[in-house]
């Protein structure tokens, strides 16, 4: 393992995937192993593309790749897919969408598999980013499965979330949710040359003007659903308070609203200004301190995550899971209830857990 780890920090991509594998099985050396890489990470720009499926986040993948390239960068990509429900390994392969770029040695590029995880992201893809970050790689794309209203979680892993977006999907709005709407840091509307990308532009920046305008404590002019979103015209004629935008404006430097922007990732066009985009806001996450700020955050996370997957391995030592069937049994007899259960259950997991590491050690 050792060999394996200094192999990884001296950037051999066999190493890396290796260890990434590894960690994927859960296996308890690999990570051992990651704290001999704790002084090589912090380095990687780590960006997210999410979205709903369809909106071509692959094919934006692979021009971003180039992209980033062409600026001398190394680029990893993590593309999360789903898992087959017969040997737990990725289906989809969305890396086969990235061959291009199978003999840039300055490119790694990894389907990891989703194996329950209902976030959008998989259990392995803290740990593999730790990898690819030691490994000297420059910019960490990770492209999340198709997103939902629960898939969130790249939030709390990414510096950048890049949410994608693309018209004629049956509801425009149908990914401007709460919760999806806010942990988009750029905005994208791919497939800009379809009919209707325009009017999903006009619907996403009319509410990020409303969240902008309750952050500012003030109440918003109109919602995406209401005349100011839908006629591109409307804004320019009506009435409107001193200081505001019209919804149909692109956001400004430094504005409180995340740039909208349009692509067409199968020509490329417009990706090499969502790449300089994304550059930009490194720069300023790193230079306002908010960089330090959500990495700390995305720390605590993983950190939570870490204690709960000890805690479900814990459960399926012999010892637990006959006390918890004893428990369940009581629970069902009334001969006590679900709390004072749990409770007991609890304190027998923070035992084994104890003697675990005292055996360890």
């Amino acid at each position: 393992m050792t060999e394996l780890v200094r192999r990884c920090i001296a950037g051999d991509v066999r190493a890396a995937s290796r260890l990434i594998t590894l960690l994927e099985s859960q296996n308890r050396e690999a990570y051992m192993a990651l704290y001999r890489l704790k002084d090589h990470v912090g380095h990687a720009h780590v960006i997210g593309i999410t979205g709903p499926p369809g909106a071509g986040k692959s094919t934006l993948v692979d021009k971003l790749i180039a992209q980033f390239r062409a600026r001398g960068l190394k680029v990893g990509v993590l593309a999360v897919d789903p898992s087959s429900p017969f040997s737990g390994g990725a289906i989809l392969g969305d890396r086969l969408r990235m061959q291009s770029h199978a003999t840039d040695q300055g490119v790694f590029i990894r389907s990891l598999a989703t194996r329950g995880s209902l976030g959008g992201i998989s259990k392995a893809t803290h740990a593999a980013m730790r990898v690819l970050d030691a490994a000297g790689y420059d910019i960490i794309l990770i492209e999340t499965v198709g997103v939902g209203q629960s898939e969130i979680d790249i939030v709390r892993v990414a510096d950048t979330v890049v949410l994608v977006s693309v018209p004629g999907l049956g509801d425009d709005i149908q990914v401007i949710k709460a919760g999806i709407m806010e942990i988009g840091d750029i905005f994208v509307v791919n497939k800009a040359d379809h009919d209707g990308a325009d009017r999903v532009v006009r619907e996403l920046r009319a509410m990020l003007e409303t969240q902008a305008q309750l952050k500012r404590g003030k109440a918003p002019l109109g919602g995406p659903d209401t005349l100011a979103a839908r006629d591109p015209d409307f804004m320019h004629h009506a009435a409107i308070e001193p200081g505001l935008r019209p919804a149909t404006a692109p956001s400004e430097p430094g504005s409180e609203m995340p740039p909208v922007l349009k692509t067409i990732a199968e020509t490329g066009i417009g990706v090499a200004e969502l790449t300089d985009t994304i550059l930009m806001r490194l720069e300023q996450l790193a230079s306002t301190g908010e960089l330090e700020r959500k990495r700390l955050g995305s720390i605590r996370y993983q950190l939570a995550q870490f204690v709960y997957e000890e805690i479900d391995h814990l459960l399926g030592a012999t010892a637990l899971t006959n006390e918890r069937d004893e428990l369940a049994r009581k629970v069902f007899s009334r001969k006590t209830d679900v709390y004072s259960a749990g409770v007991a259950l609890f304190k027998s997991i923070l035992r084994l857990g104890a003697d675990h590491e005292h055996t360890q050690t």
